[in-house]
């Protein structure tokens, strides 16, 4: 039978975090769901929980017949679900309260204009039980209403398990992509939908430890390098118009110590454009002391932003 939500799990071992996962929706208030669990585990021990689980929703175990990776594991998972909605969550994610999933519910219902809804979260620091909360004000709504490239200053929406998304909007997360992959995909559900609803009520816990694919994807440059270069590649240079744009690229040179453009190609050997061409020369001729400075790296950005913008490409 039909269901309203399919709640995708794409799992890869770790099945502690799993266990915590599932009993936060089996106390979840709203019930109309199913649970669907894709596996990437080179062994049997998730398919073990799953097999022994008990809740009354419906939940369906896939294994993975060869390891699909990071995020085409995610993608298998939308693909295996039949509810209207889809509330992707990462394994070492859980709901806040019992009401979480009614809350994104009832939101869909009030706003049935959107397809895509997100809600403030909670970060947890597993090895210290540290949080922190990121809650989205009206600036930060103001400025990714102006242009979902927005995204490239701060990924607002945090990761996909705060996230419901209606599964007919048919697109899905690049599987080239690791370090960029949530938000080069907010930005191109953001473009096809022309909006979205945030819901300021923190719905998620959200686990940060050293096993996750950010930890050891942040700033390496084999890694960032062509991600990103592929990305502008997808979306065109003429994104770099936008200064939030212009000065993600200009930061990503910057933390990678990028000095030359012979340097870049050993991580990417496809086409690297004039403006991030001439980028590379102008930081090259400056301190690298003086680049870490906060304030006088956003004031050379900007004057170097300004300079692009009458130069023909």
């Amino acid at each position: 039978m039909p269901v309203e939500i399919s709640i995708c799990i794409p799992a890869y071992k770790n099945t502690a975090h799993l266990q915590r996962l599932l009993d936060s929706i089996a106390m979840q208030t709203y019930r109309d769901f199913e649970i669907v669990i894709t596996d990437d585990s080179p062994d049997d021990s998730v398919k073990l929980l799953a097999e022994t689980y008990s809740i009354s929703q419906p939940l369906h175990y896939f294994k993975n017949q060869s390891r699909l990776g990071t995020p085409e594991n995610w993608n298998e998972s939308v693909r295996r679900a039949r509810g209207n909605w889809i509330k992707l969550m990462h394994n070492d994610d859980w709901f806040t309260s019992p009401a979480s999933l009614q809350s994104f519910y009832d939101t869909t219902l009030a706003y049935p204009q959107y397809a895509f809804f997100f809600s403030a979260f909670q970060n947890i620091i597993e090895n210290t039980g540290n949080k922190q909360v990121v809650t989205c004000n009206g600036f930060d709504l103001f400025f990714l209403r102006l242009s979902a490239f927005h995204l490239f200053k701060r990924v607002y929406v945090g990761n996909p398990s705060c996230t419901l998304i209606r599964r007919d909007i048919d697109l899905f997360y690049d599987n080239r992509f690791k370090f960029v992959v949530d938000f080069e995909f907010y930005i191109r559900c953001f473009r096809k939908l022309g909006g979205y609803r945030y819901i300021d009520e923190i719905l998620l816990n959200i686990g940060f430890h050293d096993e996750q694919v950010t930890k050891y994807t942040f700033r390496v440059p084999e890694v960032q390098i062509p991600e990103n270069l592929i990305m502008l590649e997808k979306f065109g240079t003429g994104i770099l118009k936008n200064p939030v744009v212009y000065d993600y690229y200009w930061r990503m040179f910057r933390n990678l110590s990028i000095r030359s453009e012979d340097q870049a190609r050993q991580y990417y050997s496809g086409n690297i454009p004039p403006p991030l061409k001439q980028m590379i020369r102008f930081q090259s001729g400056l301190s690298p002391r003086l680049l870490k400075v906060g304030i006088f790296s956003k004031l050379l950005m900007s004057f170097h932003y300004f300079l692009s913008l009458f130069k023909s490409h």
